[in-house]
């Protein structure tokens, strides 16, 4: 087992995000979470990376309670690529995928290359980061933390500011860390058709505060995407 929450309760002032929540991810799962703008998604993530607590119930790694691992033990078991861009990093691209392995106490110079060459951006060492486009820079911060190497990614919306073939490469890659390097996945995701494609589970958060968790083909069907987002996405669009 990695990953375990049970009983997990999301509240913010007037609203419950989620009640009651249980499930587990297991290495080798990719996971996509989704709903509604405000559902709790991005909540959610930071409870499951240790950023925030929850109102009520556990998460756990190991059987450990993720609020009890020190900071720095945490991000060598669990990294985080939050919605926010890196702001006022004037350093070189290769020098902030280096700052990925500070976790470990190493400045990995092989790891952070082989990080960009993963994401296409090996030409792009040199450049100064604030130089970089909204997309590439994504791609520079992905690869922090491909070189950070942790067990658990938790990606909130790791596909904005991708253009579709990028965005299609890095589902392929995240799919990959989870298969074939035996790591576990958990990401907010937008758009229903790259889950169903490339995530092996879904966490469906519903307007409600009810939850569904389970495999993305029992999961993501027309009757339950259209009660996630209010919208009859399977109808033909009449103009």
């Amino acid at each position: 087992m990695m990953l375990r929450v049970a009983d997990l309760t999301l509240a913010v002032p007037g609203k419950t995000l989620c009640r009651d929540l249980s499930f587990v991810v297991q290495p080798g799962e990719c996971w996509a979470i989704l709903g509604c703008n405000g559902s709790g998604k991005t909540t959610l993530l930071h409870v499951l990376s240790g950023l925030a607590a929850a109102t009520h119930g556990q998460a756990e790694l190991d059987g450990r309670s993720i609020q009890d691992f020190p900071r720095r033990e945490l991000a060598r078991q669990v990294g985080v690529l939050l919605q926010d861009e890196a702001q006022g990093f004037w350093g070189t691209v290769l020098e902030y995928v280096r700052l990925g392995r500070f976790p470990h106490g190493d400045e990995d110079q092989g790891l952070a290359c082989a990080a960009l060459q993963r994401v296409g951006m090996e030409s792009f060492a040199p450049r100064r980061l604030a130089t970089l486009s909204g997309g590439e820079r994504q791609r520079v911060r992905i690869a922090q933390l491909l070189a950070q190497a942790p067990r658990l990614y938790c990606l909130d919306e790791p596909l904005q500011h991708l253009d579709l073939r990028y965005q299609a490469a890095m589902m392929e890659l995240f799919r990959e860390l989870a298969r074939q390097q035996d790591r576990a996945v958990a990401m907010v995701l937008h758009e229903p058709w790259w889950a169903a494609r490339y995530c092996s589970h879904a966490l469906l958060l519903f307007e409600d505060g009810h939850t569904l968790a389970g495999a993305t083909d029992a999961l993501l069907t027309p009757e339950n995407l259209e009660k996630l987002y209010g919208y009859p996405l399977f109808n033909p669009i009449c103009v």
